[in-house]
């Protein structure tokens, strides 16, 4: 499985940016897809989660009514709205897959695959 994240910039405080992650490969396979980010000089930290056949998406508090979690399966891309931007929202994002049903949507080490990561720079 290959992921594939983009969408990133620069925005100012107060923006919106829409981050975009497709799979390919043997996507049939995958259970999970998260977002996660990382800061300069801080540990990579969850931002939203769900299931590729399912309903419920779940949120870091930080991000809970400003970020919009979607996916759509036909084109296995998974999407991440940001909305209401603030400058602490800037950082390296990545997204993820799972097969592992087992895990915690939460964990970083449920995750089997990664992408690249994207940055986004939010201005104040």
């Amino acid at each position: 499985v290959q992921l594939q994240a983009s969408g990133g910039g620069l925005v100012q405080a107060g923006g919106s940016l829409r981050l975009s992650c497709a799979a390919s490969g043997r996507t049939s396979s995958l259970y999970g897809v998260g977002w996660f980010r990382q800061a300069p000089g801080k540990e990579r930290e969850f931002v939203a989660a769900t299931r590729w056949r399912g309903t419920t998406t779940y949120y870091a508090d930080s991000v809970k009514g400003r970020f919009t979690m979607s996916r759509d399966n036909a084109k296995n891309t998974a999407y991440l709205q940001m909305n209401s931007l603030k400058p602490e929202d800037t950082a390296v994002y990545y997204c993820a897959c799972r097969e592992d049903y087992s895990g915690s949507s939460y964990a970083l080490g449920s995750y089997e695959y990664w992408g690249q990561g994207t940055q986004v720079t939010v201005s104040s």
